[in-house]
């Protein structure tokens, strides 16, 4: 600053109130100010005006794989309402791993940022309390955290009963559920939830028709599942990783998947899907994010976002 005050031929003062945006310098002063601004390549130190406004003007998001389609759609959203608040986004994946969730939280937390969101790994959280203390808000988005904290999740259980409920309506009787580990909270709730249209209809729930683990053995509960005495007729997936491999053994059973994905209706016949809004949850937890950051001390809030059923044929298709 002081290289461009003497560069324009003004004081200090000056300099701040042109970078600042303040009013009290004339146009054609300004004008010079800004010119050597430009000449000599200066840039304002955000980080220190960060330290002396007691902000730093960014916000960490952990999710858990920024590969996923889903996550990377959370994360944009996230990105966008941070821009629109004057911040920068940090963020990070945590592959599942709690440990890997609790370094990425902490390293944020050490880089000072104003606040967190975080997709939660383990169920665990006791390690964030003091910076909860110390006043840096965080929300859990996806699933629940292990502390009292805003949390905006999606409705897992109502939307996988809905989209079993759809394909026992075409007359299936044999569904099954191919979906990720159970120990993650979303896949757990829409177990849950494909087990109460079953039984809401019913129907006993046949444990040789259910399999959950890592998305790339799909393929092969799938072939295990075809290949039994009493097969099913229709398939529900617990989310778009299990969805792509189960088409990619080009079996072509009846079949609604959680979660939308790319070139869906391309397919012939079209996926079936009970759709999430990646938008609207990363939208959500931003938005409450920054109104804590603001000084808002409600109480915590637990938002749930609805999902929404899209037939495009593989769900219509009646038993053989």
């Amino acid at each position: 600053m002081k290289d461009v005050a003497a560069s324009a031929g003004v004081a200090l003062k000056t300099v701040s109130r042109v970078v600042n945006g303040e009013r009290g310098v004339n146009a054609v002063t300004a004008e010079r100010v800004r010119s050597a601004i430009e000449r000599l390549g200066y840039r304002r130190d955000e980080s220190a005006r960060g330290l002396r406004g007691g902000r730093t003007s960014s916000v960490g998001l952990v999710i858990e794989d920024v590969a996923d389609p889903f996550y990377s759609g959370v994360s944009r959203a996230v990105e966008d309402v941070a821009l629109g608040y004057g911040s920068l986004l940090l963020s990070g994946s945590s592959g599942e791993d709690p440990r890997r969730e609790r370094e990425l939280v902490l390293t944020f937390c050490s880089r000072r940022v104003d606040g967190l969101i975080i997709v939660p790994a383990g169920a665990d959280h006791e390690y964030l309390r003091p910076e909860l203390d110390a006043g840096t808000p965080a929300v859990f988005a996806d699933r629940p955290g292990g502390l009292d904290a805003d949390t905006v999740i999606c409705d897992n259980a109502g939307g996988a009963c809905a989209g079993v409920t759809h394909l026992l309506r075409y007359g299936h009787r044999r569904v099954a559920f191919i979906g990720d580990s159970a120990s993650i909270f979303t896949a757990a709730e829409r177990l849950r939830g494909y087990r109460r249209a079953l039984a809401e209809a019913g129907l006993p729930a046949d444990e040789s028709l259910i399999a959950t683990g890592p998305p790339e053995r799909a393929g092969a509960a799938l072939a295990r599942m075809l290949t039994a005495q009493a097969p099913p007729t229709a398939l529900f997936t617990g989310n778009g990783r299990v969805t792509l491999a189960v088409l990619r053994t080009g079996q072509r059973l009846p079949m609604v998947g959680f979660d939308d994905f790319e070139l869906a209706d391309l397919l012939v016949p079209g996926v079936s899907v009970v759709a999430q809004d990646p938008a609207g949850l990363g939208r959500t937890a931003a938005e409450l994010l920054f109104r804590r950051i603001q000084g808002d001390p409600g109480p915590a809030e637990h938002v749930e976002l609805p999902t929404r059923l899209i037939p495009r044929g593989s769900g219509e298709l009646p038993p053989p």
